[in-house]
């Protein structure tokens, strides 16, 4: 009955027939049998399966061979199996604890190339703001300098149109306005200088502040991955906000490799030192152009000076000449006043002694018969008469000439006191308007620059 339960367990391929004892099919109908009937015979238990007859005592044997050997065997590849385990668990243990050393030791290099970088651009970038802090303080000269060109330009603006008011014959391009001219071009040409060097400053300005910005953007993305970094290199097997990630083992598309990552840092500050050098050399420019101009308006405004004082001293010399000839014709208009005066007269007493001598004549004239005779007293009277006329005639002719003369002379006392009104507006246009007005001039525009 137990041998009839264990081959209902096999498969037919497994369990070798029985010799000499034949196959029967399985009965078409299967009685119900009580579990408590167990029967001693071929039904029952053994009628379950294919065979329906009872095992042989070899074959009993055999099977418990195989079994046992089947058992040794799974034994033995379970122990080398464990044995397997063991090893490979040890050596996956020694390999990952291994990778892991080593992934720490590569990320603690990279935390220190991080970290040079980092302390390079963060470097960079205080030098170059320190140099663009500079810079600004340039251009705030610049544009100092700049604005102290407006009191000179309105100067010699106001010198130039003042100087149009002179009088003709005054009014003449002389070595003043040729100097004043050259100042006003000057002072145009630096204004000129001064605002163009201010937008190359603005500009420069502009360009340290762009390449400081790529510098801070580099640090800060430095600083963020160092901080990454250096979480990573604290991760342990004991950490506790460790997880699973499998989605992150790959690489990125738009990852970049450690050349490009340097060469990128690298030509950030090779950039930023291109600016800060091109900043320095236009701080010195700025310092150059600043002390030129200064020098060259310095120069231009003491030829200026030196034209008004020397213009000035012209007009003293020749107002004081012209005062001089003034006395000498005032005098002259009194003497030949007086001397009008004289002849005026002399031509009424000539005029007496005429009428004395006419009248004498006309007296006569009335001598009776014999009596109007060609005495001597008559041709004496009568060359008296002609005498005197030639007199009058002449000390006429000298009147009428006196008083052109005296014309003359009024005349001229007119132009010169014309003139001397015309050299005193000059001088007061030149000396009270001109030069007291530069004055106001700024002393150097260099200094100006720095208040």
């Amino acid at each position: 009955g137990g041998g009839g339960g264990r081959s209902s367990a096999m498969t037919p391929a497994e369990e070798p027939l029985p010799p000499g004892v034949p196959t029967c099919p399985l009965p078409g109908k299967i009685c119900d049998v009580a579990r408590k009937e167990r029967p001693g015979s071929c039904c029952g238990m053994a009628m379950a399966g294919l065979r329906t007859a009872k095992y042989q005592l070899p074959e009993w044997h055999r099977r418990n061979a195989k079994v046992y050997n089947q058992a040794y065997t799974v034994g033995e590849e379970s122990e080398r199996d464990c044995a397997e385990s063991k090893h490979l668990s040890k050596h996956a243990a020694c390999c990952a604890q291994r990778a892991q050393q080593y992934s720490k030791a590569t990320l603690g290099q990279r935390l220190q190339d991080i970290h040079f970088w980092r302390v390079e651009l963060q470097k960079e970038i205080m030098e170059l703001d320190a140099e663009t802090n500079l810079l600004v303080a340039q251009k705030l000269r610049l544009q100092r300098a700049l604005d102290a060109t407006e009191v000179p330009y309105g100067i010699v603006t106001d010198n130039l149109q003042c100087r149009e008011r002179r009088q003709p014959p005054d009014l003449v391009i002389d070595e003043v306005e040729r100097q004043l001219l050259k100042e006003a071009d000057l002072l145009r040409n630096i204004r000129d200088l001064l605002k163009r060097t201010i937008i190359q400053a603005t500009n420069q300005i502009r360009s340290n502040r762009i390449q400081k910005e790529c510098c801070e953007l580099d640090w800060s993305d430095k600083v963020q991955t160092y901080h990454i970094d250096d979480k990573c290199v604290g991760y342990n097997n004991d950490s506790t906000n460790i997880q699973a990630h499998p989605s992150s083992v790959k690489f990125e598309e738009n990852a970049s490799t450690p050349k490009t990552w340097a060469q990128f840092s690298h030509d950030n500050i090779y950039n930023a030192e291109q600016e800060k050098l091109a900043s320095v050399q236009l701080r010195s420019l700025i310092n150059t152009i600043i002390h030129d101009v200064s020098e060259d308006l310095r120069m231009q405004r003491a030829a200026s000076n030196e034209a008004f004082d020397n213009h000035c001293r012209e007009l003293d010399d020749a107002k004081l000449k012209l005062e001089q000839h003034l006395e000498k014709i005032l005098k002259d208009i009194g003497e030949q006043e007086a001397n009008i005066v004289a002849l005026k007269q002399a031509i009424r007493d000539k005029e007496t002694h005429l009428k004395v001598a006419q009248t004498r004549l006309y007296d006569r004239s009335f001598r009776p018969n014999v009596e109007l005779c060609k005495d001597e007293a008559q041709f004496r009277l009568v060359s008296e008469v002609e005498e005197l006329t030639v007199f009058l005639e002449a000390l006429k002719r000298k009147l009428m000439e006196s008083e052109q003369c005296l014309k003359n002379l009024e005349e001229t006392r007119m132009k010169l006191e014309k003139e001397i009104a015309v050299k005193a507006n000059s001088i007061f246009i030149d000396r009270e308007k001109c030069m007291t007005f530069r004055i106001r001039y700024p002393v150097d525009l260099e200094v100006a620059s720095y208040k």
